[in-house]
């Protein structure tokens, strides 16, 4: 983030009557706050006005520090109160994140009369935290992926350049009354538009190993450098994932293309018309023959393909390799097909350039693709961080057998581990030897 910029977070809190909408006074607040997995602190606070406006600093202290002052602030002045300012400072508050408050109130309208039972609240307010991944893609070269995260922070991000596939964790407690707390949780992942490999046509996000509905894939292309993808998971995909096991920990997210074969697409500058595009074979090579096969649909028209003149090219940096142009198919049977030999001496990245669509200056895009794709160098055995994870906590006995045999499923149904053809044996037992749980965790 910039540092010249007021990154600060602030968190009000009053208590209100719910009958006659009054923010009751002499309000005494015992607040525990937690960001993520860390605490924060654990304090009384007493308000004349009933209003606390906690404000997030981010400091190099070596331990949370809190300062408090009396002032208007903007959530007082729009309320016509004087609240009481709460600094919080430690390193990187103003990240953003998950804060999470425990809050008894102690006394209400009078100092000197505690309550008999304190009122109990929990909440958890969500704000924004972005995370930059940088990475070298064997095929497109350095690459960053943006992730935006509307519920807490991640970790462990990973990109798998063979499988095309994104990777990370996030803190969540896999709770009944915590799903039943949380309305949505809200990831948004930024792809550069040179990045050709992730320009697929649809995505799928699994959770703990769990593919969700693909309604929770929103992709906005109208951007001009960037890529936009919505995540948003609602009550009743968390609650799949819940009941498939309740004994799980964090969430475990994984984000491919949702077609095996190659099928990308972009949106033209004037923002009226997609582009479908595959191509024969897949790998596409110098000194052969390529067939690339698109689409040409109209957003205002909900994505229907249209007849609609076109200019198409294939270029390298300013050279042109094949151009050709036409009128697209409306039909929804069949493609727009056309074919040519790449040169010998056209290797790496090249660019399928669609323009003029319409006769429009405007209607034009780009999508950068690979001739002689180059293998990942790191090919050796990728094995998730979240079953490590798995194997860790099930050798200290912190989840169950069925959690941690379906991280093995999902290595075995990946092809991480390859399970030979071999003859059936007699035993019928299931339990897991213990001498497993000793190397899961030495591991």
């Amino acid at each position: 983030s910039d540092p010249d910029t007021n990154d600060d977070q602030q968190i009000s809190i009053s208590l209100i009557d719910f009958d006659s909408k009054i923010t009751l006074r002499d309000v005494t607040f015992l607040i525990k706050s937690e960001r993520g997995e860390e605490f924060l602190f654990e304090q009384e606070f007493m308000a004349d006005n009933g209003f606390i406006v906690f404000i997030f600093v981010s400091e190099e202290t070596d331990s949370i520090v809190i300062e408090e002052e009396n002032g208007g602030g903007l959530f007082g002045s729009l309320l016509g109160l004087e609240s009481k300012m709460i600094h919080v400072k430690g390193p990187r508050l103003s990240e953003g994140g998950l804060y999470k408050f425990d809050i008894s109130i102690l006394t209400a309208n009078e100092y000197s009369k505690k309550l008999e039972e304190p009122l109990v609240f929990n909440a958890g307010i969500s704000i924004a935290q972005t995370s930059i991944h940088d990475f070298v893609d064997p095929n497109f070269g350095k690459q960053n992926i943006h992730v935006i995260t509307y519920y807490d922070e991640i970790s462990d991000f990973q990109y798998n350049p063979t499988l095309k596939e994104i990777s990370y964790f996030m803190p969540f407690e896999w709770s009944e009354s915590n799903i039943n707390q949380t309305s949505v949780v809200h990831e948004e992942i930024k792809i550069p538009k040179n990045f050709g490999d992730l320009l697929v046509s649809g995505y799928t996000m699994y959770i703990n190993d769990i593919k969700l509905s693909e309604d929770v894939v929103n992709i906005d292309d109208f951007f001009a450098d960037e890529r936009v993808v919505h995540f948003i998971i609602f009550q009743k995909e968390l609650l799949k994932v819940f009941e498939n096991n309740p004994n799980q920990k964090g969430m475990d997210f994984v984000i491919k293309p949702d077609r095996n074969d190659v099928h990308l697409s972009s949106v033209t500058e004037n923002g009226q018309f997609r582009i479908l595009v595959s191509w024969e074979p897949e790998d596409l090579k110098s000194n052969s023959n390529a067939k690339i096969i698109f689409d040409v649909t109209d957003i205002f028209l909900k994505n229907r393909p249209v007849a609609t003149y076109y200019e198409f090219s294939m270029t390298q940096d300013d050279k042109v390799i094949f151009e050709t142009s036409g009128t697209s198919t409306d039909s929804k049977e069949e493609h727009n097909v056309t074919e040519f030999m790449i040169p010998e001496d056209v290797t790496g990245i090249v660019h399928l350039n669609f323009k003029n669509l319409d006769n429009n200056n405007h209607a034009k895009t780009t999508i950068p693709i690979i001739i002689n794709r180059v293998e990942d160098q790191n090919n050796s055995i990728s094995i998730p961080d979240w079953i490590r994870n798995n194997a860790l906590w099930w050798s200290q006995e912190q989840i169950d057998d069925n959690t941690f045999t379906q991280g093995i499923e999902y290595l075995i149904k990946n092809e991480i581990i390859v399970i030979p053809d071999t003859q059936q044996g007699n035993s019928e037992s299931k339990e897991i030897p213990s001498w497993i749980r000793n190397n899961a965790e030495w591991w």
